[in-house]
């Protein structure tokens, strides 16, 4: 049973504007008092959401959403940024169970005007797990407005050549994934993005928060985000001439990642203006404006969990689930560095005390970010307006993380305990 929770706090000097809200299993109130201290501490709001063994265990959210001081509600959306991915990582592997693709045939089978200057053989493989070579963005638009249009951008990867050689080790597509599979999803289905995913994901599973971008009807429950310091295109990099330098340092020394590619595949001039301002919530960028509740977020992965079903209701089918969360290569990420151990679509989930073993999803720049953990059955979303850290965002996501991992140990301990005390002499 789920307690509910409600201006929760000691001192009420020390208590938040708007406290938390929601509810909580007692087992996981751990996760809920870490978010409360978290927004304490960040300021702006956000919301976090537990499935366990399918069932919801915490629902709760805090802070503000906007900066007249509105409260978060529990119905508030959140731009995400590359959280985003996961959501169409799933929903490709739903028209695949559906028999609308097969990973291994080229991208141009589906797609054909994606088939030239060396995209030929390129297989929807290796575009989920980032080896599609095209993870540059830079290089192919003069301005951030230029994110905002569909067709310039759809039809600018059907020009450009790989600026790494497809099926070698993977470069994070940190912007370019969202068109190349979002295009892929349309070609497949006929329907615009949107719909695609209102028709075969939202709606099936019950999705009150699953938007790429915000229609209007929703745009009032749209949190306003909170950039960081720094814009976020100058933010992130060191200057040209120092990240040529760094390139040239680690190409001698043999070193497994590359500055001028890092710069390709993350900045984009103006791109701070753009994501942070509202114009984005008109468009489809599908590798970054997705706006989720964290209740929806983790009814997705809640469904992976349940080998392709939750509540009853089944998307896909458990061989599915099971071939989506292979890891196809556990090299370091040449854009990101770090062994990324990149499924289909989604890399390895960690929390504040390392990786996860056998857990995956998506985080994104700003802290927000959703996985699953098969072996526990858990699924755990948070999202937020307080933008923060690099590509994969802070460490929010992590001490959440650890925070369910901890009930989730403790509630196995007791049915273990629970399981050996019931056993008679006899039957021992």
């Amino acid at each position: 049973m789920c307690a509910t929770i409600s201006n929760r706090g000691g001192d009420p000097e020390q208590q938040l504007t708007h406290g938390l809200q929601g509810e909580a299993d007692p087992a996981f109130e751990g996760v809920a008092e870490a978010l409360e201290r978290q927004v304490e501490r960040s300021g702006g709001g956000a919301a976090v959401c537990v499935y366990h063994r399918g069932r919801k265990v915490v629902d709760v959210w805090a802070g503000t959403r906007d900066p007249e001081g509105r409260p978060w509600e529990s119905d508030t959306l959140s731009m995400s940024f590359s959280t985003t991915k996961g959501v169409m990582a799933t929903l490709i592997h739903i028209l695949a169970d559906q028999g609308k693709l097969d990973y291994d045939e080229p991208v141009a089978t589906y797609w054909p005007e994606f088939g030239r200057a060396g995209k030929e053989r390129i297989t929807v493989r290796e575009l989920l797990s980032h080896r599609s070579g095209l993870p540059h963005i830079r290089s192919i638009v003069d301005h951030g407005k230029r994110m905002l249009d569909w067709r310039y951008m759809v039809a600018a990867l059907e020009r450009t050549r790989p600026s790494v050689r497809p099926g070698s080790r993977s470069a994070y597509h940190a912007l370019t994934f969202g068109w190349l599979v979002g295009e892929l999803i349309r070609r497949l289905t006929g329907k615009p993005l949107s719909q695609a995913l209102n028709d075969e994901l939202a709606e099936p599973l019950g999705l009150e928060g699953c938007f790429i971008g915000a229609p209007k009807a929703v745009r009032h429950r749209t949190a306003h985000l909170n950039p960081p310091g720094a814009a976020l295109a100058e933010g992130w990099m060191p200057n040209t001439r120092f990240t040529r330098a760094l390139t040239r340092l680690n190409r001698m020394a043999g070193l497994p990642f590359d500055p001028h590619l890092m710069q390709e595949a993350l900045l984009v001039p103006n791109a701070g203006d753009v994501l942070f301002g509202r114009e984005i919530l008109d468009a489809e960028v599908p590798a970054a404006n997705g706006c989720f509740t964290a209740r929806s977020l983790a009814r997705v992965y809640a469904m992976l969990a349940g080998g392709g079903q939750l509540e009853g209701v089944r998307l896909m089918s458990r061989e599915r689930v099971a071939r989506a969360a292979e890891v196809q290569t556990k090299a370091p990420d040449r854009v990101l560095v770090l062994p990324m151990h990149w499924r289909l679509g989604y890399h390895s989930a960690f929390s504040s005390r390392g990786r996860i073993d056998g857990a995956y999803g998506h985080f994104g720049y700003g802290g927000s970010g959703a996985f699953v953990d098969p072996r526990r059955e858990l699924a755990v979303a948070m999202v937020n307006n307080r933008a923060g850290g690099g590509p994969f965002g802070d460490t929010r996501i992590a001490f959440l993380a650890s925070a369910a991992l901890k009930a989730s140990h403790r509630i196995r301990t007791r049915s273990r305990a629970a399981a050996r005390a019931t056993i008679t002499p006899a039957q021992a």
